[in-house]
């Protein structure tokens, strides 16, 4: 069987669960040490009394066979010591009625081995023991003293000298608990060979002085017998130096990785080491504060997360008991100022209407304790201020037309001082895309907040018809997010609504490209991650056909407008389907030439649904641009439309006919002539009633003469070719 070890790893964490596993190996040294002494009583006997050699043997027979009923805590019941020191006992027997033994080879043979495990090993584990536990008392004392500083200016000095005094107190421990640990794991292997020397040393010094003996201990099983067990005793004293060896580098290693752990707050010339912000576990000691009548008390304790609650440990208890249920609605860990300590920071439980609050050691320790606590209610399903519930359905949608451009991935980057830019075009060409990495601006700094048109201006920004709305964070209908919208988002033809959060943006030098856009997510979402920063402004996106709006969903006011002719592109991310972006266009006043900035948001459901709602957006608005530009009272009846096509064809086929009929007409001129349609005086080129007949059209009668009908009376404007005054306007969808 394997031999257990304390961890050398866990010596500096000092946890509860390592302070139980030291008491077991502690009681098991002492254990250890009681047998060990009673051995050695009993082998001194032997040595002081040469009448009563036969009955100290007897006695050392008898201790041999008691080891099995010894309860060592880190010792089975089948394991080969027993075995082995029952087996010895029974050669004990033998030997005690005929032995007699020389003081001097029991002196060398017997008492020196185990003298020297008495008196080196176990006493050198008493004198750690305690060592460690000064070491301990010193820690925690410096400890209390530093995480009772003030934040004020004037203590620097004071700071530094406890930080000092707890680097020291620290290092200190550290290397006592390396030691202690150390000499307790290697008492496991000596207590196999110091066990068995003293009693192998016996057995050959009888062997060596009393023939007469020989019929009792020369045997050959006995030979044999005490040729394994030294084989075996070399075999565990080769494994103690080869572990001793490992044991040292460990230690050396150990030291070297824990050397910056030992400052509570790192120092100015240490490297920086960042916060992990995607921890769902963690685990590490805490101040908690705590009232007593009318006194406030910090005591520390060991915190660890599990299952989704927060529990606590103190170091003499075996078990954790909770402190807080993480998976309640509405928990939220968030940075507190209390009592003048530093790195502190609550848990927020608004259904228990409890705060937990607790301090940390130093800057990154809160961070990364703020950040894993608001992790685990992330994914129990509660964030606070968020919707967690299914995504809003627009209140009106009259096109179902798909997205104009191709949705991909989503990540945005502009460097502007606010959205207000942001806007698209439906319509793409098909151009190659740009080659991200050449597409960005120079050291372009990326905007993290969304401003809105109070913070750009200092003004306010316009407040939405009817009262402010509160986010539910479990559903929204598509009623209660678009009953204030305006009159200008009531008359459009299309009209969705998503809630987004705005990630960044960033400023790039083309404008389109899926490439772009998707590396653009790549570089804002790694400099979030690298910058530590948490926060996304929420709005509810508004994408109709007239413009896309961002609105404040607590104050229901309007942050900002969007035109969409701005937007070149957008496009959602291809593996996360809850990001997308896309790229505006913007002309500073002045300027000749426009700028490009990428926007990149998170929303609740499928960044392709956006993506979808801005193309058909932008196609309807295209397409009401285009019924506008004609003349008035034209292009509004279908109808109409295909009349005046037809007109214009039977137009062009009669005109193409009499020029064939120039082209094949005789020499004669008077022949020819009198086979043209021309007019009674002879003047112009007359299109017959008979194909005008056909159609019956209320546009008035074609086989009037045309007027100079020429190449470039085919080219004129279509309103040129018939009246559109009595055509009737069809109501509008």
């Amino acid at each position: 069987m394997g031999i257990e070890k304390l961890h050398l790893e866990d010596a500096l964490e000092d946890s509860p669960q390592t302070r139980s596993l030291l008491s077991v190996f502690e009681k098991d040294a002492m254990t250890l040490k009681k047998y060990t002494t009673g051995l050695h009583n009993c082998c001194q006997r032997i040595m002081k009394a040469q009448n009563e050699l036969c009955a100290a043997t007897q006695s050392l027979s008898q201790h041999l066979r008691d080891f099995e009923i010894q309860k060592f805590p880190l010792e089975s019941d089948d394991s080969v010591l027993s075995s082995t020191l029952k087996q010895f006992s029974s050669y004990l027997d033998d030997v005690s009625s005929i032995q007699q033994v020389l003081s001097a080879q029991f002196s060398e043979t017997m008492m020196y081995p185990l003298s020297r495990f008495l008196q080196a090993d176990l006493e050198e584990v008493t004198t750690l023991c305690e060592m460690y536990q000064i070491a301990s008392n010193e820690h925690d004392s410096a400890m209390n003293r530093y995480m009772r500083l003030p934040k004020k200016k004037e203590s620097e000095r004071q700071k530094s000298e406890y930080n000092e005094e707890l680097y020291l107190m620290r290092k200190k421990f550290h290397q006592t608990s390396l030691h202690y640990y150390s000499s307790l794991n290697a008492l496991q292997y000596k207590r196999k060979c110091s066990l068995l020397e003293p009693v192998m040393g016996y057995l050959h010094a009888q062997r060596a002085f009393f023939q007469m003996g020989q019929d009792a201990v020369g045997k050959k099983e006995i030979e044999d017998f005490l040729n394994n067990i030294s084989t075996s005793v070399q075999g565990v004293q080769q494994e103690l130096q080869t572990e001793t060896k490992k044991t040292v580098e460990l230690i050396d290693s150990l030291e070297q990785q824990s050397a910056h752990l030992y400052h509570a707050e790192p120092m100015v010339d240490m490297p920086y080491i960042p916060p992990n912000t995607t921890l769902t576990q963690k685990a590490g000691y805490l101040f908690l504060r705590s009232k007593q009548l009318i006194a406030t008390k910090w005591e520390r304790c060991f915190f660890f997360t599990v299952g989704g609650n927060l529990m606590s440990q103190a170091r003499e208890e075996l078990a954790g008991s909770l402190v807080l249920d993480l998976n309640e609605p509405g928990v939220l860990a968030e940075p507190h100022e209390s009592d003048d300590r530093r790195f502190v920071f609550q848990i927020v439980s608004p259904k228990n209407k409890r705060n937990v609050v607790l301090q940390a050691e130093n800057e990154r320790e809160k961070d990364e304790w703020i950040c894993t606590l608001n992790n685990i209610v992330r994914e129990s399903g509660y964030v606070k201020g968020k919707g967690g519930g299914p995504q809003a359905k627009p209140k009106e949608r009259t096109s179902s037309s798909s997205s104009m451009s191709k949705p991909g991935s989503g990540s945005v980057s502009p460097d502007q001082a606010s959205i207000s830019s942001m806007s698209s075009t439906g319509a793409v060409p098909k151009t190659p895309a740009p080659t991200p990495s050449s597409s960005f601006v120079a050291d372009a700094p990326i905007q993290f907040d969304l401003l809105t048109p109070t913070s750009q201006n200092g003004g306010v920004a316009p407040s939405l018809p009817g009262p402010p709305k509160r986010i539910n964070p479990f559903d929204q209908s598509a009623n209660e997010l678009l009953d204030t919208l305006d009159s200008a988002i009531d008359n459009s033809t299309f009209v969705e609504s998503f809630v987004v959060r705005f990630l960044g943006s960033m400023e790039v030098t083309t404008d389109r490209g899926e490439k772009l856009v998707h590396e653009t997510m790549r570089q804002i979402m790694a400099a979030r991650a690298i910058h530590n920063v948490f926060k996304m402004t929420e709005s509810r996106l508004v994408v109709s056909s007239e413009a896309m709006r961002l609105i404040d969903p607590a104050t229901n006011t309007l942050r900002t407008t969007f035109a969409l002719a701005d937007i070149s592109f957008w496009a959602a991310h291809p593996e996360n389907t809850r990001l997308f972006g896309f790229i505006t266009r913007t002309k500073p006043p002045g300027a000749t030439n426009s700028t490009f900035s990428c926007h990149v948001f998170d929303c609740n459901i499928s960044a392709e649904e956006i993506c979808q709602a801005i193309g058909t957006a932008t196609k309807l608005a295209f397409q009401a641009l285009m019924q506008r530009k004609l003349p008035p009272g034209v292009g509004k009846e279908k109808k109409a439309m295909e009349k005046i096509q037809q007109v214009k064809t039977r137009e062009k086929n009669i005109l193409l006919q009499n020029i064939q009929q120039l082209e094949d007409a005789p020499e004669d001129e008077e022949d020819s002539l009198h086979n043209l349609p021309l007019s009674p005086d002879g003047k112009y080129l007359v299109l017959t009633a008979a194909d005008e007949s056909e159609d019956g059209m209320e546009s008035g009668d074609l086989s009037q003469p045309m007027e100079k009908l020429t190449v470039e009376s085919m080219q004129q404007p279509i309103s040129d070719s018939f009246d559109t005054e009595d055509v009737e306007p069809e109501s509008e969808a």
